[in-house]
């Protein structure tokens, strides 16, 4: 049975879906986060159960990262994404709070070459996790600010509110 919720953000409401899981923390793994406005976000569906207390323990998890009292997740993720778009997804995930890699430096992590730069690209944007598998953190080579699906100005305070950008 698929869940969701939404909570309130400094950078809007989040969408959070999920799935049970017996194994994950509070019981529930996520799916899916998403913003309004989002390029592929989820859309609730009819069949979907809104259960904000089986989002209570990302919620209080989310709630302190904004409140800058957490720097990292223990959320279980539920699987989605092929192979090489789980390869990509593990390498944003050990990006560090507060710092940031370019497209290339992924491609690299990952042992993809030079002209797989545009399918990273790709499989960063196809992240369903926003905040929480931080492709935020992704830069262009150049040290601009490119491709978030949630939006440049939300990329943009995410990463000051992690002290990786100056305001």
């Amino acid at each position: 049975m698929t869940v969701y919720t939404t909570l309130a953000s400094p950078i809007g409401e989040l969408l959070l879906v999920g799935e049970a899981s017996a194994g994950a923390p509070g019981g529930t793994a996520l799916v899916s986060l998403s913003v309004p406005g989002q390029k592929g976000g989820a859309v609730v569906q009819d069949d979907w159960v809104e259960d904000a207390a089986a989002f209570g323990e990302i919620a209080g998890q989310l709630t302190a990262y904004f409140a800058g009292e957490r720097t990292s997740f223990d959320i279980e993720y539920a699987a989605s994404g092929t192979e090489f778009r789980r390869r990509v997804w593990d390498a944003l995930d050990a990006i560090p709070y507060g710092e940031t890699l370019s497209y290339g430096e992924i491609a690299a992590r990952i042992g993809a070459s030079r002209a797989a730069v545009r399918a990273v690209g790709t499989a960063i944007g196809a992240n369903p996790l926003l905040v929480v598998r931080p492709c935020h953190r992704v830069i262009g080579a150049d040290g601009s600010l490119t491709g978030y699906a949630g939006g440049l100005e939300r990329k943009e305070r995410l990463l000051v509110h992690e002290g990786a950008l100056s305001s």
